[in-house]
């Protein structure tokens, strides 16, 4: 019995060691695939995409009327169409040379930061040159990075206007928050809405405009004359003399009139409309898309909404920037060196294996056994937790090597050390003082590493998360399979 106990308790290892260092493949059309998940490497094992965002250097022409105020045509005029209404073009940059100054600068680098913190990128990189105004951005690269680079130079210009006579209502100065939100309906599917919610004064000026663009019926009367001719005959001096009196008829018209606002982001149209009832409670929900019940198609609208959100939660950018360059560089760290590095640490396991089976005899085997499964379920464990392995994640992963193999050398020497190490009472209490003593010695460790869990630094939370992971599965696993191992081979 003690046998069989034994042998299945290696054969789940086997199989664990197998899944994790081989992988479980399945075929997919006309070829096979790996269906355990791959690591989520950090940026400098995996390489990055490098994002240069330029000043833009371009003018835009400006119509202006005889008062030098802009207007807007719907057509393509010439100069002399122009001159003859009156109006006059001039060609204005983008960025005039007061907003190009090195606060404006970092703001844009900060807000871009806002963006991408977001929208869910939980590395990356920014730098500017203050003497250019250029910003070089580095971000992993994943099926997402294109969306997040097409919205990191958007201005995010918002602007509610009157649709005729193109006065600002409402400009970003009034957004407390935007954010997405769902609704699901069980005949249309799940409609998706982007949320802005209004400062205290955007509120009242939202409330105001929803009194104010309306639809609107005027009710007008109309007089229609009409004449009845009433004759009366009158002998005076043999002459007739004729009295005609007019009537008048009044009817009611209705007239209804619209006034609409226009929604601008970066002085691109999103809607024009009215509203049906005032808007008190300073919330602006604008659907994005249509509902559907396609999980694709729910999912591009959720990237949509959410990518304008996080360009209107961050406010406006006071440069407009242009892509100068976008492109994937590897990572200076090759898989060779990552290879050289991988088997360093495997001969190194295999020397202290083999001090394990010389020193502890079948204690030290089975120990050496235990601690195999427990590298390849760690292994498996980060995979699916996915933390971002880094080269500090690297290094974390060989502390907890060095701390379970202090743990597994604490056992097996306690239990060497009492008076007779094949009773199973000798070898609990060993396994129980040896546990006692390594995790008292390991809370600060394990306070350090929950602190670097919530910094907010790829490198220093990679680390904190692979530690904990690390010493949570060293105190799980040793409890349930090594010592289990231990106390099974000391049993009668």
């Amino acid at each position: 019995m003690k046998k069989v106990k034994i042998i299945t308790m290696i054969v789940f290892i086997i199989l664990i060691t197998m899944v994790s260092f081989v992988g479980v493949y399945t075929q997919v059309q006309n070829r096979m695939e790996n269906q355990v998940k791959d690591y989520a490497l950090d940026m400098d094992l995996k390489g990055a995409r490098y994002v240069r965002l330029s000043v833009n250097k371009e003018s835009t022409d400006v119509i202006k009327d005889a008062n030098g105020n802009e207007v807007e045509i719907d057509e393509e005029m010439t100069d002399e169409q122009l001159a003859e209404k009156g109006y006059t073009k001039e060609s204005v940059p983008n960025n005039s040379e007061d907003v190009l100054t090195v606060d404006n600068y970092e703001k844009s680098k900060k807000i871009i930061g806002e963006r991408l913190k977001t929208q869910g990128v939980g590395e990356y990189e920014i730098s500017v040159d203050n003497e250019t105004g250029d910003i070089l951005v580095q971000i992993p690269e994943n099926s997402a990075t294109d969306s997040f680079v097409s919205n990191m130079n958007t201005v995010g210009k918002f602007e509610i206007i009157d649709a005729d006579t193109k006065e600002v209502l409402m400009d970003n100065s009034d957004i407390k928050l935007v954010n997405v939100m769902y609704g699901s309906d069980s005949s249309t599917g799940t409609a998706v809405y982007l949320n802005i919610e209004f400062n205290k004064e955007g509120a009242e000026k939202l409330e105001n405009i929803s009194n104010t663009y309306v639809e609107s019926t005027n009710t007008t009367a109309e007089d229609t004359n009409t004449t009845t001719e009433d004759t009366t005959n009158t002998e005076t001096d043999n002459k007739t003399t004729e009295n005609a009196t007019d009537n008048t008829a009044s009817t009611d018209t209705e007239e209804t009139t619209t006034k609409e606002i226009t929604l601008k982001i970066d002085d691109e149209e999103i809607m024009t409309t009215s509203f049906d009832e005032p808007i008190e409670n300073g919330r602006l929900q604008l659907s994005i898309g249509s509902a559907t019940t396609d999980t694709d198609a729910f999912q591009d609208n959720i990237t949509q909404a959410s990518a304008m959100a996080s360009v209107l939660d961050s406010g406006n950018l006071p440069i407009q920037y242009d892509v100068a360059s976008n492109e994937y560089i590897l990572s200076d760290i090759t898989e060779t060196q990552i290879g050289y590095l991988l088997l360093a640490v495997g001969i190194v396991l295999l020397i202290g294996f083999i001090v394990f089976v010389i020193r502890y005899k079948v204690n030290g085997l089975l120990s050496a056994i235990a601690f195999i499964g427990l590298i390849a379920l760690y292994l498996l464990v980060i995979r699916y937790t996915n933390v971002s392995i880094s080269i500090q994640g690297i290094v974390g992963m060989i502390v907890t090597m060095i701390l379970n193999y202090i743990l597994i050398n604490k056992i097996l020497s306690t239990i060497k050390k009492s008076e007779n190490s094949k009773k199973l009472e000798n070898v609990k209490e060993g396994i129980k003082e040896s546990y006692k003593e390594f995790f008292i010695k390991l809370i600060p460790i394990c306070i350090s590493v929950i602190v670097f869990c919530f910094i907010n630094w790829t490198m220093i939370s990679s680390f904190g998360m692979v530690m904990f992971w690390g010493i949570a599965l060293i105190a799980l696993y040793n409890y349930l399979i090594t010592a289990i191992m231990l106390k099974v081979k000391a049993e009668k």
